[in-house]
């Protein structure tokens, strides 16, 4: 099924061509509902270029439009914008295709990729914490975006679990280990035992010297060392595992650092024989002299000591992510500190000749009320499991006043998908690169772009439907008499349109803007049209609207990885 959009794109570049005009501008929608549904600023491009009055030139195209059958008269408006204003007859109409459809008009993507998305990536003996949201989220979003859209998807989960700190994880377990808290609380006592010897490396050069040599003989391969360290990331995968759960986020693989440990001197060796990497005071790096910002910034691929470092395992990783799993994408989702390291990274495995599309997809922070880095009063970063409780616990008080009468159990499911709608929500609506205040008043809000407020839409339809105790059956035709009908018509025809361009610069809140703006009109319509008290053939249509709308609400929140509640 063509959307609206399509149809008037494909139409346009047909009407240019028609007035000896090449291909310019797009269609998109309306900015001002007042002058229309769609506009095209094609004829101010051309002018530009050509040196003509842009409304003289709206003029020669408007008559070359062939748009009668879903449009009015076009229009110009301002400098020389051609505005398209829909018929009702085929939003009507439109509306009603999309009732039989599962993908609620949705198109597949003209040419599906392999796409390994890399999202989440916490640290081995270290607990997930609130910074971890951002990533997990948005990753998980566009995984399930691009699978919906026809994409081969792999989610891979690239666990930090190699490095310097284990030699320090290591001596503490050896030295300072309490077997009954690591049973209480396993990762609490990982952190514990890393962070106290931490401290006793400044202090006692017999104790930093003792952790430099357990990481030697982890890197050995010492069996003792090997099997603290496996210990250490089976403890934390679990709790990985836990969170994950209740988050409803899956990975396809898990691939921690050390799983490229035996590619690594390959990879220096190669890129020292192709004449991409080169010695430089003992150390192996690639320099980048052509690119004035990376001039000054090498990049280490082993370092003096002979050590490789995170950059020899992430080049590693592409050569993994490509040849072995076959990818011609790869998306990375990290904070924006990390820029610079995939700049090099990527520019690496160009010059490597990889033609993959590589994307360094990048997100801010999330501030406490200070705004600064959310932390605890100790100075820590806050768990991740203790804001997911809190956000469960808060909704419960919600559920209780709002519907006292349910049972037990039923509140508690119900406070679940609301505590972590609310909290998904919060972060997705939120343009990824802007830091933004964490705020449980506001992201548990019913009123404004919450997660609360659209779950309540959903709600509002399904009690509408339980009301009428009857199962619903999609009438042929829809009749749009009323200016409410036809406004949330014209939204549910929009979805289609809005789901592919999420991925155009990777910002689910271009899907949230649009389920807000949807249960605006929802809740317009609701209070404007009645449903179950109007007459036929009144009341089949704005059965079939409500239908609708509850549909795109469940798949709109659904690919953002979040559930909606039938009750609240």
């Amino acid at each position: 099924m063509e959307t609206f959009q399509t149809l008037l794109t494909r139409e346009l570049s047909r009407a240019l061509a028609a007035s000896g005009l090449p291909a310019a501008g797009e269609v998109v929608p309306a900015t001002d509902a007042r002058f229309g549904d769609y506009q095209t600023n094609a004829a101010l491009v051309l002018a530009k270029q050509r040196g003509e009055n842009p409304r003289s030139l709206a003029q020669k195209i408007i008559p070359h439009l062939a748009v009668g059958e879903w449009c009015e008269p076009p229009t110009i408006a301002g400098a020389g914008f051609i505005n398209f204003t829909l018929k009702p007859a085929a939003v009507a109409a439109q509306t009603a295709r999309l009732l039989q459809d599962e993908r609620l008009g949705v198109p597949l993507a003209e040419t599906p990729h392999r796409i390994v998305i890399d999202f989440g990536s916490p640290n081995v003996a270290k607990p997930m914490h609130i910074g971890h949201i951002r990533s997990t989220v948005l990753g998980d979003a566009l995984a399930r975006i691009a699978q919906f859209l026809g994409h081969d998807v792999i989610r891979d989960n690239h666990i930090g679990d190699w490095g310097t700190q284990f030699g320090m994880v290591i001596y503490g377990w050896k030295n300072l280990l309490d077997r009954a808290a690591l049973v209480r609380d396993p990762i609490g006592e990982l952190v514990r035992i890393y962070k106290t010897a931490h401290d006793l490396t400044k202090s006692d050069s017999a104790v930093r010297d003792a952790c430099r040599n357990e990481l030697v003989r982890l890197q050995a391969g010492d069996e003792e060392n090997l099997h603290i360290w496996n210990e250490c990331v089976a403890l934390s995968l679990q709790e990985f595992e836990a969170a994950y759960r209740i988050l409803d986020i899956h990975y396809d693989i898990q691939r921690g650092e050390s799983f490229y440990n035996d590619r690594l001197p390959a990879v220096v060796d190669r890129l020292l024989k192709s004449g991409l990497a080169e010695i430089s005071e003992g150390a192996v790096c690639v320099f980048f002299r052509d690119i004035p910002e990376l001039a000054e910034r090498p990049c280490i691929v082993r370092k003096s000591d002979g050590g490789f470092n995170y950059a020899t395992t992430d080049v590693a990783t592409i050569d993994y992510r490509i040849r072995d799993l076959g990818a011609d994408t790869v998306w990375v989702v990290t904070g924006a500190p990390q820029l610079l390291h995939f700049r090099q990274i990527f520019e690496i495995a160009r010059r490597e000749g990889y033609t993959a599309d590589f994307r360094h997809i990048t997100h801010g922070s999330i501030l406490g009320e200070d705004r600064k880095l959310m932390k605890t009063r100790s100075g820590d970063n806050v768990p991740l499991r203790e804001v997911l409780d809190e956000a469960v616990v808060r909704a419960r008080k919600i559920v209780e006043q709002k519907n006292p009468d349910l049972d037990e159990a039923e509140k508690n499911a119900i406070a679940q998908t609301i505590g972590l709608a609310a909290v998904k929500y919060a972060d997705l609506s939120q343009y990824r690169m802007t830091d933004y205040i964490f705020s449980w008043d506001r992201m548990l809000s019913f009123q404004g772009n919450t997660a609360p407020y659209l779950q309540n839409a959903y709600v509002r339809i399904r009690s509408i439907f339980r009301k009428a105790g009857e199962e619903f059956s999609a009438p042929n035709e829809l009749t749009l008499a009323e200016p409410a009908e036809l406004n949330l018509a014209k939204r549910l025809t929009q979805f289609a349109e809005t789901v592919p361009q999420v991925l155009n610069d990777f910002r689910p809140n271009i899907l949230t803007n649009y389920l807000f703006e949807l249960a605006n009109a929802f809740h317009a319509f609701y209070e404007a049209c009645p449903v179950l008290k109007s007459t036929e053939p009144a009341r089949a249509t704005r059965l079939a609207l409500c239908e609708l709308t509850a549909r795109v609400l469940q798949r709109g929140l659904d690919l953002l990885g979040i559930k909606v509640p039938e009750k609240m």
